[in-house]
């Protein structure tokens, strides 16, 4: 009797064993695997939507996952990318969503000092990393927001709003299924209430601050793709405002930041709370501006910041004719 009671004890000690979750939170042993740091996740219910409120929220210490342990399990880059090698962003378990026989979809919330971004990883059938990407970024402009969701067909949606001049709210959204011969998400859909039939005027917001600086001014390819530059905080720093539009308006770009001077005549805009980053060539005629990444918040899928614009003459300058 006592042997059977035993056996019982013993299976009943080794299930729990088995059952139990591996902490995330803790020092990095080298023991948690990746199907382990998967099924410490909470499964999602589909449909799923999450809002940018996400990222300001405050997260319970269990919630979080050891840096040294996430970046053992997977790439390194995907954090230094956006936060840089020398920064250690605080993480935290959101949720998963798993695919009968497929791959799981992970949500990963990333806090650094000056960014806050929400990762979706994709693991494949055999619990092995496959791709990764951040769908929600916390953007302090006003009246701009962001959503990321994924439906029951496993689509993720994700969605950026803006409230316009008018109080109307305008929105973009792109529609991505995961491709798993290609180990990536490919963009399938994209939707907007925007006005792209009837051109609307340009509006440039910093047209009003000081332009002292010599590479203070105008820059214009023509009325429609235009970068205005104006003085910063400081002599290194300049503010500026680009939009352009391309293959007869269908492919558009807007952005307006602070960029930095590394070298003489040469700038970049890198923001802690943008992955865009852009930077900006200046000559005795004109400005030339190259993107380098992570700006397709700010422009439609198949363009780019890029191209030469020419100094325009400043009408507000010398010789410019005085108002009574």
């Amino acid at each position: 009797m006592n042997k059977y009671l035993l056996l019982v004890l013993f299976s009943v000690l080794v299930w729990s064993c088995k059952g139990k979750k591996h902490s995330l939170a803790g020092s990095d042993d080298g023991e948690v695997s990746v199907s382990e740091f998967i099924d410490n996740f909470q499964p999602l219910q589909l449909p799923f939507a999450v809002t940018d409120t996400v990222l300001r929220r405050k997260e319970p210490e269990s919630a979080s996952i050891n840096y040294q342990l996430f970046t053992r399990l997977l790439p390194d880059s995907l954090l230094t990318r956006y936060f840089g090698t020398a920064s250690k962003p605080k993480l935290y378990e959101v949720g998963k969503i798993r695919v009968p026989k497929a791959e799981t979809y992970v949500f990963v919330k990333c806090v650094g000092k000056d960014r806050r971004m929400l990762y979706l990883l994709c693991f494949d059938k055999n619990d092995k990393y496959a791709a990764a990407r951040p769908v929600l970024y916390l953007d302090n402009s006003p009246g701009v927001w962001g959503q990321v969701g994924m439906d029951a067909r496993y689509t993720l949606t994700v969605t950026r709003f803006r409230r316009g001049q008018d109080g109307l709210v305008y929105h973009t959204t792109d529609d991505y299924v995961y491709n798993g011969e290609a180990a990536s998400f490919n963009l399938i859909l994209t939707e907007s209430n925007e006005a792209r039939n009837k051109p609307q005027p340009v509006y440039d917001p910093i047209d009003t601050l000081p332009r002292k600086h010599k590479y203070s001014g105008d820059y214009a390819q023509d009325k429609r793709n235009i970068i205005a530059v104006r003085d910063g905080r400081d002599a290194s720093h300049f503010y500026f405002f680009v939009h352009f539009e391309k293959d007869n308006s269908t492919c558009k770009g807007e952005l307006k930041g602070e960029a930095k001077f590394i070298s003489p005549g040469v700038a970049r805009y890198r923001s802690y709370s943008d992955p865009c980053a852009i930077e900006f060539d200046f000559d005795g005629g004109g400005i030339s501006m190259k993107e380098l990444g992570g700006c397709g918040v700010h422009r439609d899928i198949k363009c780019f910041f890029e191209g030469y614009f020419e100094k325009r003459r400043n009408p507000h300058g010398r010789g410019a004719k005085k108002r009574s």
